[in-house]
């Protein structure tokens, strides 16, 4: 692919990108930016090359995933190494835009909470398949598993959530659905 075909499909998919880049720094906003912008730097160097083996968007992904692991575990390192400040920067991950947290509403929380009780392969799926629209298949090989793998969590992953959702008391018309239709998502 030439250069002016990648940066097409980088601007056609940014928007996908930076959700699934915020998926993968888990909601950090900044780190997601970070994440963004140094994958896209590989793919414009070189650094990461398109093959045609999979979907641009699947090959996109699996770069931006990489990418997100990568800078998690420099800083990971970054901690441990300095001891002094490491209470500040686990302090810095964690805060959270108060305008956003004003601007949600109960359900979109009681959803949220939920899904940070899921496992972080179950939330990759599930982020994959509903937000981007990845089929099973495309989502197997973003995060290189087994398509087998991904239908477990992916169906694990409806049923926790569910039960989660009902337990915090936001039956949302779940349990007389669920009743009539016991496999309704």
């Amino acid at each position: 692919m030439q250069i002016s075909e990648i940066k097409l499909e980088l601007e056609k998919h940014h928007a996908s990108s930076f959700g699934w880049a915020m998926s993968c720094c888990r909601l950090n906003r900044m780190e997601a930016e970070e994440v963004l912008q140094i994958a896209y730097l590989k793919i414009l160097e070189g650094k990461a090359r398109y093959e045609g083996k999979a979907a641009f968007k699947t090959w996109l992904f699996a770069v931006i995933r990489n990418t997100a692991l990568n800078e998690r575990r420099k800083g990971l390192m970054r901690i441990v190494t300095l001891s002094a400040g490491a209470g500040r920067l686990r302090g810095l991950s964690q805060t959270e835009d108060p305008t956003r947290a004003l601007e949600r509403s109960e359900t979109q929380a009681h959803f949220r909470q939920a899904l940070t009780k899921l496992s972080s392969r179950q939330r990759e799926i599930l982020h994959l398949v509903f937000y981007e629209q990845l089929t099973l298949q495309e989502t197997a090989e973003v995060l290189s598993i087994s398509i087998g793998t991904v239908r477990k969590h992916y169906e694990r992953a409806k049923v926790r959530l569910r039960q989660l959702m009902q337990n915090a008391g936001n039956n949302y018309g779940i349990h007389w659905r669920r009743e009539k239709n016991p496999g309704a998502v």
